[in-house]
């Protein structure tokens, strides 16, 4: 099992995110992961002036700071940028890192961060068609080693060359999202990295990863895709405490499949997901800076695998 977190970078400052990375490549993490947006998610328009780091700019101050881990957006959204802009940005970030980059993208979601930019909003539907086609032509650009034509309804690529590409294995591409008709046949298609949402998951139950996981199984045997090619993981809202209360409030927010309670519950819970096949979870809820809990959490429950 390899564990992460994603690292908040709203609401915060450069040197709380600087504190926590560092400690983190110092540390016994796999991974470290930032969400992308422009605006605070949830934010009043009173608050759109507090901070928010920008994905791609703080991943790649990132990769200059770290020497181990893993680095990736929980997920960059495809509708800020072209994906051929995302793709030539990946493969500089790929070999600044010598190959320790994941890009997660999804179709995005946040209509108000489109509206104070001025970018377009699609329609759900022409959001996860963009957003299908986006992944075909980043799999075909990490993958090639050969100039590569394109031709979608919403992009284009001629002759295009990815240089620098893939550092060494190509890019794998981490999709965002649970929808069970699209995200899942997309992630099927095209992606490289299954990652579950507890924030959006109840919480994060078992019965509701193995679900998805049959959702997307079926969607690999309908596309003729071999689903052990596709690793899972889930980012997991984690409250390690003893607080009754606080545990009450949690699964009545998030869930009744909340990951909250003293060490031992949460190890019998992470067990249950390793028992299933998850290969990865990235902690969430865990704010920049704060690394009396960070490191709670890493010698409390990653040591005990």
């Amino acid at each position: 099992m390899q564990f992460g977190v994603q690292v908040n970078v709203y609401r915060t400052t450069w040197q709380d995110v600087r504190a926590t990375v560092e400690a983190m490549d110092a540390g016994n993490w796999d991974s470290l992961w930032f969400a992308d947006h422009f605006i605070p998610p949830g934010a009043s328009r009173e608050q759109e002036s507090l901070t928010a780091f920008e994905g791609f700019s703080a991943i790649a101050a990132v990769a200059g700071m770290t020497k181990k881990l893993r680095l990736g957006h929980l997920v960059a959204g495809n509708t800020y940028r072209n994906p051929a802009l995302v793709a030539k940005m990946s493969g500089t970030i790929d070999h600044v890192t010598e190959g320790r980059f994941t890009l997660g993208i999804g179709a995005a979601w946040y209509q108000r961060e489109h509206e104070t930019y001025g970018w377009d909003f699609p329609s759900m539907k022409e959001r996860q068609d963009r957003f299908e086609e986006a992944c075909e032509l980043l799999r075909n650009l990490f993958r090639s080693k050969d100039p590569v034509d394109f031709s979608g309804k919403y992009y284009r690529l001629d002759q295009s060359r990815l240089s620098p590409g893939s550092f060494a294995d190509p890019i794998p591409i981490l999709v965002g999202g649970t929808g069970e008709k699209r995200t899942l046949r997309t992630l099927a298609k095209f992606g490289d990295v299954m990652n579950l949402d507890g924030w959006a998951g109840g919480g994060m139950s078992l019965e509701y990863y193995h679900h998805k996981v049959q959702v997307l199984e079926q969607h690999c045997e309908n596309v003729g895709r071999d689903p052990a090619e596709i690793k899972k993981t889930l980012l997991m809202p984690c409250y390690l405490t003893e607080d009754k209360d606080l545990i009450e409030r949690v699964v009545n927010n998030l869930g009744p499949g909340s990951v909250a309670g003293p060490k031992q519950y949460i190890i019998d819970r992470i067990g249950e997901f390793s028992d299933a096949g998850v290969g990865e979870i990235m902690f969430g809820g865990i704010a920049s800076g704060n690394l009396e809990l960070l490191k709670q959490i890493e010698d409390e429950v990653v040591s005990a695998f």
